[in-house]
């Protein structure tokens, strides 16, 4: 997971940021720590590839915070993306909570704005030593679930 989460900042969003905002996002998956702190607060969700490699992960708490989803390069556009969103969303809903919010970047901006998410607040948020632009999103769960085949 820390290996795609790097190669997915660094190559995919390398379209919608800097070789320098990449280079310092990338970085903070780069402490064991901070993973061991992400899985004592988070669900994570970890889509396999059919060799077995991780194709991408999604992470969410009971709160309906959206902490992560990752998706790796060679898997772009292949509905991985969406099985994980789908998984966190059902979590969410399990737990009762009533919206689920996310800090998205804007390369993954369109994906949740196809999700039904709206953009609350732009926002400039530390990576390591740079301010990225991002943007606070938020969906309310308050209708049926997508997955369950009711409309």
């Amino acid at each position: 997971m820390q290996r795609l989460f790097r190669e997915t900042v660094l190559v995919v969003c390398r379209r919608d940021y800097t070789a320098a905002e990449v280079a310092d996002w990338a970085s903070c998956g780069d402490d064991p720590a901070h993973w061991t702190e992400l899985f004592s607060r988070q669900h994570y969700f970890v889509a396999e590839s059919p060799d077995g490699g991780v194709a991408g992960f999604a992470s969410i708490d009971e709160t309906g915070y959206m902490h992560s989803l990752f998706v790796g390069k060679g898997w772009q556009r292949c509905g991985v993306a969406s099985a994980l969103y789908g998984a966190v969303e059902r979590l969410a809903r399990e737990a009762g909570a009533d919206r689920i919010a996310a800090e998205v970047s804007r390369t993954a901006r369109g994906f949740f704005e196809r999700q039904g998410f709206v953009v609350d607040e732009r926002q400039r948020r530390r990576a390591r030593r740079l301010l990225l632009e991002n943007y606070k999103m938020s969906k309310r769960l308050d209708g049926p679930d997508p997955g369950s085949g009711v409309r």
